[in-house]
């Protein structure tokens, strides 16, 4: 696979698992409803797994712009063609993975009343809204991610290139796993401008009965912390010369 279609393909099951086990957790009349934080966070942290595995038989396995912006700064990705193509199909991938997740539980969105619950399937929303600490929050946590996986991936200062790859691709899913359970209850943990923003478009333009506004005041948030936050990881694993 090309790098362009390994990362929208990748990102595509990361989105559509995750964006999936919300839904199975909060849409009326699934079999997982109100099944908890816990099935949230291990659906999350397999979604990453399986989207890991898939995309890095052609890519370095980012499926999140928080990640390659932070790789691409520590000097691990070479080419601005390369940084766009990534950008580029973790977007779009993410908003087929959005499609996917309306198509499989359409039955559910129409059964659901609850707007914001129907939203929460899509993109994230704080538990207490401030704006803030909110971003402060998604930065911590997309820093932890990204710093993470500068270790993972076993990438040194100087480096052509890191990549995430499926042998990589469980401890990366443990992290998200760990973040999800110890950072994530004050704003869903994005940790992914692609994961909030395409699903966030997606529930815009869906024809989801009742389904609510979709919350465009927070929407920069989930983008711009976890951007701010894979900067950060990188200057201070460069700052360390790890």
């Amino acid at each position: 696979m090309t790098p362009f279609v390994a990362e929208f393909l990748g990102t595509m099951v990361l989105v559509l698992l995750g964006g999936g086990v919300c839904a199975n957790v909060a849409l009326d009349k699934t079999n997982g409803n109100n099944s908890g934080w816990i099935v949230v966070t291990m659906g999350w942290a397999m979604a990453v797994f399986a989207g890991v595995f898939i995309a890095s038989h052609g890519s370095d396995a980012h499926l999140n712009p928080a990640v390659t912006i932070g790789f691409a700064m520590a000097g691990k990705i070479k080419g601005t063609g390369l940084i766009m193509q990534y950008l580029a199909a973790q977007f779009l991938g993410a908003a087929l993975g959005a499609f996917l997740v309306w198509v499989q539980y359409k039955d559910h969105y129409a059964e659901t009343a609850d707007g914001p619950t129907k939203l929460g399937t899509f993109a994230t929303a704080p538990a207490i809204r401030n704006p803030l600490t909110n971003l402060i929050g998604e930065a911590i946590a997309t820093f932890l991610l990204v710093f993470g996986c500068f270790h993972i991936a076993g990438a040194t200062v100087g480096a052509e290139s890191a990549s995430l790859g499926a042998l990589n691709g469980l401890p990366v899913a443990l992290l998200v796993l760990a973040i999800g359970l110890s950072l994530g209850g004050n704003t869903g943990y994005a940790i992914n401008p692609a994961r909030d923003l395409s699903p966030r478009i997606m529930h815009a333009i869906l024809p989801i009965p009742r389904k609510g506004d979709s919350d465009w005041g927070y929407a920069w948030v989930p983008v711009v912390g976890p951007i701010l936050g894979g900067i950060v990881a990188a200057l201070v694993f460069k700052a360390l010369g790890a």
